[in-house]
């Protein structure tokens, strides 16, 4: 764009008029149009009147501000958008502002080329780790999510800025309206669960609330029932329906005196008030959808525009301009999800038809996000009747026999754009039990591994936690647990676990895949080779204890794991327009029926009760006792999952430290003293645990070092 001055020559004062006439009459597409920076912290990181500084970048600057993007429903891929071309202005485009947050090293000259694009969780700030401001990263947040409450409050005050210090992240969306403009509306589900007394509950997933208010107030128009019980599988008993003059919409209050509904969260006011012993599950009738599918665009182009733009239409320059020549997109747990989905509908090609990213890192996310299709509730983590296993979920073709639907993959458009980026992806053992990990690799029969494309590296960290467990060694301690707060599982408010929290990290082996996969983008250097449990070695079986060789281990019942433990994978009918191959479309079944429950699998356990064919990692290769993916929810005050798997929480149980108190135990596991003798045992087994990691490309030499020091300074056998 040509620059313009007051102070220039009359020709070239002709020639910006003419460059604005052309900018104003050019036509639209899908890419950021403005950007305007709301903050700037410089030096950022800064505590008591120091500021960090990080290796040879030294001190880093946070800048935070908005996008406003433009989308064509013209253009085949923005088409795909469900809804779409339900929310045009008035000039046929559609618009949305998104916020972010860039972070960056006050020298500009110091940076890498390197581009972290994370995908905030729920709205969430993110923030680049401070190991990668020591390369000299650069980090870029922005918001995709546009249902969530901080979008909800964002509504009207879109001048608000997110702030670089912890704002949460909004995206600003429009509503999709009938084209004669009349509202549209359509069935929506909602659960209360673990909920008692007289004041009204809110409709909640997870943790937001359902963001989509009642097409009407009237109760005969919606149906409120309550159950008893219900497994994960769907098996309901003790289901009743409540009469419609007995509950209300309502914004908060009781039964007899309700507060008017006004603004979410949607609330239920029920006479007699709440049993915690029952689930509610609300059927109604919603109006105003979000076409939510805008969120996988406006990432894409905020993405593009920090990569690739100079300035914006309005001559607002780029802030990282010309400083990048790599970025992987990452996101963890529910924005790992979005990231499969987004590669999916083929979302890293921009406009200009160029690769978005080179690296695409979904961590600890084995489905696609439910987001593309008309009254979506993404913030659902596949509890009863949540939407977000449709279609393939692995990443070469393969049938989905299971389900009837076509050999089909995540990476299909992006194949047939030659715009695939390379993969990493780690999980632990909670997204087998809890997330429905498993079709990904054996597909939903399951009958056979899936074969992973040569652009795709999948690591395994066995035994471990959602997101990895907080480290060290006194916390797999006995006498640690002993005074340790009950697990949340998290979810609905679902419950606590039975089971101490399960301390197994993903820290170290993060660090390492790291450094493995800014090598394999930047310089082409292949990762270690993928490691996960497989049919074909005999480490994928039933998911019982007979077939896994689990141990009977005082404190568990003795069937544990059971058939009926993990969390299947569920064939929804939700509907005859709605897409399974795309998760897109408009859902008619709300709830969905259930047509099948499919098969799942799990790892294999060693005596221990310690799961096998994963990646090397200390804590696990020199244990202190069982660790597990679940855990047991407990009853107390939220008892309507009680007995069932506790959603993604891990537990453990720590071994005896003598063999007397194992054996008083009745415990088949050897004891600490058994297995290391003494502390000094104890050090030479994580001595041995990190030399193996190392030599295997799963921890690097500082983590190393740390944890030995750790392992010193511990009380293990003290």
């Amino acid at each position: 764009m040509t620059s313009c001055h007051p102070n220039m020559r009359l020709v070239r004062t002709l020639a910006c008029a003419f460059a604005a006439t052309l900018l104003a009459t050019a036509p639209a597409q899908a890419r950021i149009t403005k950007i305007v920076i709301d903050e700037t912290v410089s030096p950022a990181f800064c505590k008591g009147g120091a500021c960090a500084s990080y290796g040879e970048a030294g001190e880093y600057e946070q800048i935070a501000g908005r996008a406003w993007g433009e989308l064509d429903p013209a253009d085949p891929l923005i088409g795909l958008i469900q809804d779409i071309a339900l929310a045009r202005d008035a000039d046929g485009k559609v618009r949305y502002v998104a916020t972010f947050v860039i972070t960056r090293p006050v020298d500009i000259g110091k940076a890498s080329g390197l581009m972290w694009h994370d995908v905030p969780n729920r709205g969430r700030p993110v923030l680049i780790d401070a190991r990668e401001r020591e390369f000299g990263d650069i980090g870029l947040a922005s918001a995709w999510q546009g249902d969530n409450a901080s979008m909800s409050a964002a509504l009207g005050t879109a001048v608000r800025p997110t702030m670089a210090a912890g704002g949460n992240h909004w995206l600003q969306l429009p509503v999709a309206k009938n084209p004669d403009g009349s509202p549209i509306t359509g069935p929506v589900f909602a659960r209360i669960v673990n909920r008692s007394g007289a004041g009204a509950q809110p409709l909640i997933v997870q943790t937001n609330p359902v963001p989509y208010l009642p097409a009407s107030l009237d109760t005969a128009l919606a149906a409120l029932i309550s159950r008893e019980h219900e497994t994960i599988g769907g098996k309901v008993t003790g289901e009743r329906k409540i009469a419609p003059e007995d509950w209300k919409f309502c914004g908060g209050g009781t039964f007899e005196e309700p507060v008017p509904l006004v603004k979410l969260p949607v609330q239920i006011c029920l006479k007699g008030g709440f049993d915690a012993a029952k689930l509610y599950q609300v059927v109604y009738t919603a109006k105003d959808p979000y076409p939510l599918g805008i969120g996988f665009a406006a990432w894409r182009d905020v993405g593009s525009f920090f990569k690739y733009a100079v300035q914006d239409d309005f001559g607002t320059p780029n802030p990282i301009s010309g400083r990048i020549t790599h970025s992987i997109a990452r996101g963890r747990s529910q924005s790992g999800n979005y990231l499969r989905g987004w590669l999916h509908l083929g979302f890293n090609q921009d406009e200009a038809k160029r690769p978005v990213h080179d690296g695409l890192w979904p961590i600890i996310a084995g489905r696609r996000i439910a987001l593309n299709f008309r009254w979506a509730q993404p913030d659902g983590v596949l509890e009863l009747y949540q939407a977000g296993s449709e279609g393939p979920q692995w990443w070469g073709p393969y049938p989905d026999k299971a389900r009837n639907l076509p050999t089909r993959s995540i990476q299909d458009r992006c194949t047939a754009t030659k715009t695939c980026p390379k993969i990493i992806e780690h999980f632990g053992a909670a997204e087998i039990w809890a997330l429905k990990l498993g079709p990904e690799w054996v597909g939903t029969d399951p009958k056979e591994d899936i074969a992973l494309p040569d652009n795709v590296r999948r690591y395994y960290i066995a035994s471990s936690p959602h997101g990895g467990g907080s480290g060290g060694f006194n916390t797999s301690l006995a006498e640690t647990h002993k005074a340790a707060k009950p697990v949340d599982c998290p979810g609905n408010n679902w419950g606590a676990g039975v089971l101490p929290a399960n301390p197994l990290p993903h820290t170290e082996t993060l660090n390492a895949i790291r450094v493995h996969f800014r090598s394999w983008v930047m310089r082409g250097t292949p990762p270690p080779p993928s490691r996960y449990p497989t049919m074909r070695a005999g480490e994928l079986v039933a998911p019982h204890k007979a077939a896994m060789g689990f141990p009977t281990i005082p404190g568990l019942r003795p069937t544990a794991p059971e058939p009926d433990f993990i969390n299947p994978l569920l064939d929804y009918d939700w509907g005859p327009r709605f897409d399974p191959n795309d998760a897109s479309g408009v859902p008619a079944n709300a709830p969905p029926k259930i047509r099948q429950a499919l098969n799942m699998l799990a790892p294999k356990v060693n005596a221990d009760g310690n799961e096998v064919g994963g990646v090397p990692v200390v804590l696990l290769d020199a244990p202190l006792g069982t660790y597990l993916g679940w855990n047991i929810t407990a009853g107390g005050a939220r008892p309507f999952h009680q007995g069932k798997l506790c959603n993604y929480a891990g537990g453990m149980i720590p071994f005896a430290k003598t063999r007397a108190e194992r054996e008083a135990a009745n415990d088949p596991r050897p004891s600490l003293e058994e297995r290391y003798g003494d502390h000094a045992g104890y050090v030479a087994a994580v001595r041995k645990a990190a030399a193996n990691a190392m030599a295997q490309g799963f921890l690097l030499q500082r983590d190393a070092e740390a944890l030995i020091k750790a392992a010193e300074a511990s009380k293990v056998l003290k």
